[in-house]
């Protein structure tokens, strides 16, 4: 059984710990985190270090690879992007919890999450570093990029294309055919049933443009000052609604 470490110990990193022990395909030797105080526990496993050790930590456990348990898509990037720095050629996996349900030739990249109750359908194309939360719905023949992310019980129908950095917020609804464009997000509870571009935030039944949005901004929380942008003119708001 191969030694891994996750990088990331918030309380997403304890339910990618969760996925990891009831797949039983890796031995977990700790967390990696820059915030957390080396030595502390958690969830019954040692903080080791932050991601500078890499490589004293792979030489003196042994590890062969690990999984970035990051919630927040641009920021599992970043965190993606430094220890491939610090140690190239990282082997990143996926952990696929026993209770999620993988359909006929789905394919996936590496770093992927995919978490109980999930379901991918046949055909579905998963690229790297993405998470479907639990009781997510992926339906048939479905794309979604790098960094994307489904949250706890939404749904995607079939052909839905999914940008990079997008999230579909919880409990939100894609119908079939809709392509999403990059960094954009899907407000939680929303019903989309028209394509959107990129950098956006949508939200509603039906969905509709709220305002711009900035590469990398936060999404999993509210900021306690928000940057909102305006649209320089009604036909610049009419051009974002399809692509």
């Amino acid at each position: 059984m191969q030694n891994i470490i996750i990088f990331g110990a918030s309380g997403h990193g304890s339910v990618v710990l969760d996925c990891l022990e009831k797949e039983g395909k890796y031995n977990v030797i700790g967390f990696v985190d820059s915030f957390k105080e080396k030595g502390s526990l958690v969830n019954g496993y040692q903080v080791l270090g932050s991601e500078i050790d890499l490589p004293y930590l792979i030489s003196r456990f042994n590890i062969t690879g690990g999984l970035v348990a990051i919630g927040d898509n641009w920021t599992r990037k970043l965190i993606v992007d430094r220890i491939s720095k610090i140690v190239p050629y990282f082997n990143f996996v996926n952990t696929i919890h026993p209770d999620a349900v993988l359909g006929k030739d789905v394919q996936l990249g590496c770093g992927n999450v995919i978490m109980p109750g999930s379901i991918i359908n046949a055909n579905s194309i998963i690229h790297d570093f993405c998470i479907l939360n639990s009781q997510s719905i992926l339906e048939h023949d479905c794309l979604m990029e790098s960094y994307s992310s489904l949250a706890p019980s939404s749904c995607c129908g079939g052909n839905v294309s999914i940008g990079s950095f997008s999230s579909i917020c919880l409990g939100a609804s894609v119908v079939n055919n809709i392509v999403l464009g990059q960094h954009s997000v899907v407000g939680a509870g929303s019903l989309v049933v028209d394509h959107f571009g990129d950098n956006l935030v949508i939200y509603g039944s039906p969905a509709r443009i709220i305002r711009k949005r900035a590469v990398g901004e936060p999404y999993l929380s509210t900021p306690k000052k928000q940057q909102f942008f305006k649209f320089d003119s009604f036909d610049e708001f009419k051009s974002n609604l399809s692509i």
